[in-house]
């Protein structure tokens, strides 16, 4: 499969970073094409300007657009991997949505109500949190991690398959608990297309 990886984190040192390395080496061991985009590394501006939106409801794509849903649309599957801030994806990630996910692309409305457009086999949603997963049970935020991006967002958009992990406590775990992060990571990526 061809597989596009994309990357929302600021420190090129953080733990999110290593995820990112292991699982492109999973996808790469297990005979996937891999693509990274890194968008901190890549200075992406998340803002989606008044003129952009008034060049798509004309029905055309923006060149900044053109050139992010080219590497969407390359594709077979899709890896996510951010931090969660304020129970939510980083606003550099959700920016990109808001600019590579447009109606005629992602998604269309018909008659029959909104249909998604994307054709991607699967997709999967890799997310550290800073807190323990005691405290989102307890507090029944667990839901509020992770269906903003798979729920309201790739399956909107039609994928089908996805999988998410969420990764608690990081910043408090052992160096061997993050090692078996690392680990899984690695695998998930292998075994992708399974």
């Amino acid at each position: 499969m061809r597989v596009l990886i994309v990357y929302a984190h600021p420190n090129p040192a953080s733990f999110n970073h290593a995820m990112l390395e292991h699982c492109k080496q999973g996808l790469e061991a297990g005979g996937h094409e891999v693509r990274v985009k890194d968008l901190y590394a890549e200075n992406f501006d998340p803002v989606l300007r008044s003129s952009e939106l008034s060049v798509l409801a004309q029905g055309a794509i923006p060149e900044k657009i053109s050139r992010e849903q080219t590497d969407l649309l390359w594709a077979d599957g899709l890896v996510f991997i951010y931090p969660l801030w304020w129970f939510d994806r980083p606003a550099i990630l959700k920016g990109w949505f808001d600019h590579v996910l447009t109606n005629g692309t992602a998604f269309e409305y018909s008659q029959a109500g909104v249909k998604g457009l994307l054709q991607h086999q699967r997709a999967l949603v890799l997310i550290t949190a800073g807190g323990s997963e005691a405290y989102f049970r307890q507090t029944d935020a667990e839901h509020l991690i992770y269906r903003p991006v798979t729920d309201g967002t790739l399956a909107f958009c039609g994928i089908k398959q996805i999988q998410h992990r969420i990764y608690y406590n990081v910043t408090g775990l052992s160096h061997d608990a993050r090692s078996a992060i690392l680990d899984e990571v690695e695998t998930l990526g292998r075994n992708f297309a399974c």
